[in-house]
């Protein structure tokens, strides 16, 4: 039996935002979260940056785990075509995109709140399925993925999930360092 790479990942993709949005809204951790970072857009930068780099993960493994032929996966064909996964990143971030024009999740009731950090993780779904292919769709060459030049997907990887978390992280670490001190006169 061969499963579509595309359902295990976005049962998977699923599961983890649901679990994300839980534990922000059910934990002590997720009230550590909501007292240490700010909600806009600082939490919502953090969430895009947790869930770029789960979903690069999980698609490194599905994909490694489809090209050695390790366990039930394939990939998505659509008329004999290999439909990559890039192409399903490019569409949520036009998603989001929309969204984020629309004014989706701008307001402070609980359901704008939630749609805001529902677009977050999306967002950063998106992103890296669309990064980690982005070896390819620079070269335009399939076999770049796990090529030499498979390189330049990982360094679009970590220098857009840099920008991510120095948007999460680095913000107030900047306005704090910026904060003037007032230092005691010496008598």
């Amino acid at each position: 039996m061969h499963i579509a790479g595309s359902w295990i990942l976005l049962v998977f993709l699923t599961l983890a935002t649901a679990l994300i949005l839980l534990v922000l809204h059910l934990t002590k951790a997720g009230q550590i979260i909501h007292q240490q970072i700010p909600d806009h857009p600082q939490r919502r930068l953090f969430l895009a940056s947790v869930s770029f780099f789960i979903t690069f993960l999980a698609v490194r493994l599905l994909v490694a785990s489809i090209t050695h032929h390790i366990g039930p996966f394939g990939y998505v064909e659509m008329g004999g075509r290999h439909i990559h996964h890039l192409v399903w990143g490019i569409l949520l971030l036009l998603l989001c995109g929309y969204a984020e024009l629309a004014d989706v999740g701008t307001g402070d009731a609980s359901l704008s709140i939630l749609l805001s950090r529902l677009l977050a993780l999306s967002y950063g779904i998106g992103a890296a399925l669309t990064l980690d292919e982005f070896a390819l769709w620079l070269n335009l060459d399939a076999a770049a993925y796990w090529s030499h030049e498979g390189r330049e997907s990982i360094d679009a990887i970590v220098l857009f999930g840099a920008l991510l978390s120095i948007g999460a992280w680095g913000a107030p670490l900047f306005r704090w360092i910026a904060r003037p001190r007032h230092r005691a006169q010496p008598n």
